[in-house]
């Protein structure tokens, strides 16, 4: 494998840090620095000789900035192949050296639109023209050229030069790689940015062309069945905790619908400020508690939701999980358990139980407001704000006879909180801080209800309704009524609705409207 000693490199970052110390590194082993603007006087403070691009190039720094290093002795001297003689006969006859190194980031366009007072004559002048122009000609030429991105790969790339003389032609694939993507995500954002101007504001909600890029996280076994193949992919720059960013602590592989249900339970637990367990199987909640004492006691009664579905599920707390649940848990078969993080006598007792997987998330993580819900279609990609507005339950509408209870708003309020995260046409029963029975993915909301009953655990006398949507007929309330059902939280919507107040009032029901709806297919 070839290696490249490094001569001269081309030093312009905005991200200034290591950038010296990583220049005093190259300069005490003879490399010859050329650097520009802001990044060139940095360097000279810190006692490093640098050649101004003007100076090398011969051509001045114009149009504040602008036009600086479109040049052919910068360009030729990161393009020559160094095995090509005409390239090198053409280098000779125009005086072009050799740019071995170039060390280049880019203006920070995805930061400057950010900022809400950013004007669209602002972000035209972030957008970098000479970096990436650079980059890409850089990593073109891997072969003889080194390209850097990313000031924490400055240590390998000096490591490496002192312990070979120069750089491979291996590590430059790995950095040419990381340049082109990088480049492709800057394009990106601006792309979707300027995708949203109309008529010179930010004012469409989404762009015209949509680019994404997520980074390779894991291969995985096989996908939701062993005959189908599949990867897990993390958003770039994700900023949040969640499953893409959680790290695992012990047991077997992840597989595609771990992830899957992980990710439920996940969501489904940072709805709370409570302790809170949430247990999931198949991507819908089968077990769920809060509590304001201690975090087993949430876990207990999530357990007693629905013992049998709980086993082997995916279980989640909003909490470090301690040694009193972590000897819980080891009591059945689970396949992950999810927490922000683990005792280390918790992780002593789980040990024992080498086959879970333990996902360490490392804090309850909420999504931006920006960020975006996404589903594949054959041909196409659904695309919409995440479910995540917040909601007082007591701003609903009272739309029954009988006014609602504190008792009975807490408990709704918990339940609301629950169906949200449940597959559509779906019920939950709940008393004020457990989940009691659930009716998921159904294609009648009665037949929804209908499950709710037969999977609940006695007695559901005094408990309280939510629905994710309408109720179209008053069967389904009928039903509850019949259940013990105290007190509803629906949508409302329906051209029904008065059938269904009627019914409710009928039953000495409380019943709330919230103008809201929660499908989740």
């Amino acid at each position: 494998m070839r290696v490249n000693k490094i001569k001269r490199a081309l030093i312009s970052v905005t991200n200034k840090q290591g950038i010296a110390s990583f220049a005093k590194e190259l300069t005490a082993m003879g490399v010859e620095i050329i650097s520009t603007g802001g990044t060139a006087k940095q360097l000279r403070e810190e006692g490093i000789n640098v050649v101004d691009v003007s100076d090398y190039t011969g051509f001045p720094e114009m149009m504040e900035g602008r036009l600086k290093t479109l040049h052919p002795r910068i360009h030729g001297g990161l393009l020559a192949r160094r095995d090509n003689h005409e390239d090198i006969n053409a280098m000779n006859v125009h005086g072009i050296g050799q740019i071995d190194l170039a060390v280049i980031n880019l203006y920070q366009f995805e930061q400057t639109v950010s900022d809400k007072s950013c004007t669209l004559e602002k972000a035209i002048e972030n957008i970098d023209i000479g970096g990436p122009t650079m980059l890409r000609a850089a990593a073109k030429n891997y072969r003889f050229v080194s390209v850097v991105i990313d000031p924490a790969d400055y240590p390998a790339i000096i490591a490496e030069m002192k312990e070979a003389g120069g750089i491979s032609e291996e590590t430059n694939f790995a950095l040419m790689q990381k340049t082109f993507q990088a480049t492709a995500k800057y394009d990106a954002a601006i792309s979707n940015y300027l995708g949203k101007i109309q008529n010179g504001m930010l004012s469409k909600q989404f762009p015209d062309t949509l680019t994404l890029q997520f980074a390779l996280a894991q291969g995985l076994r096989y996908g939701e069945n062993p005959h189908q193949k599949a990867a897990f992919y993390r958003e770039a720059d994700i900023n949040f905790a969640s499953i893409a960013t959680a790290h695992q602590l012990q047991g077997k592989e992840l597989s595609y619908n771990n992830i899957m249900d992980a990710d439920a339970a996940w969501q489904m637990v940072g709805e709370f400020d409570e302790a809170a367990a949430i247990i999931v199987k198949h991507a819908n909640p089968c077990g769920a508690a809060i509590t304001n004492g201690e975090l087993v006691e949430a876990y207990l009664k999530a357990l007693a939701s629905d013992p049998v579905s709980a086993f082997g599920g995916i279980v989640a707390f909003n909490r470090p999980v301690d040694e009193k649940v972590a000897r819980e848990l080891s009591k059945i078969f689970l396949e992950v358990i999810v927490a922000p993080t683990f005792t280390k006598e918790a992780l002593a007792i789980l040990n024992d139980k080498k086959n879970v997987r333990l996902l360490e998330v490392g804090g309850i993580g909420k999504p931006l407001s920006t960020y975006y819900d996404f589903r594949r279609v054959l041909g196409g990609l659904l695309v919409q704000d995440k479910d995540n507005t917040p909601f007082d339950i007591r701003s609903a509408k009272i739309v029954t006879n009988r006014v609602p209870t504190n008792a009975e708003y807490q408990g709704m309020d918990f339940a609301w909180r629950i169906v949200k995260n449940v597959k559509s046409n779906a019920i939950v029963f709940t008393s004020s801080e457990q989940l009691i029975g659930v009716g998921a993915g159904q294609m009648s909301r009665v037949d929804s209800v209908k499950i709710a009953i037969m999977k609940s655990i006695p007695p559901t006398k005094g408990c309280y309704l939510a629905s994710d949507a309408f109720f179209p007929f008053r069967d389904g309330i009928d039903l509850a009524a019949q259940a013990g059902i105290t007190a509803i939280v629906q949508p409302g919507g329906s051209l029904r609705d008065e059938e269904a107040i009627t019914a409710a009032n009928e039953h000495n029901m409380a019943m709330l409207f919230t103008g809201m709806r929660h499908f989740k297919h």
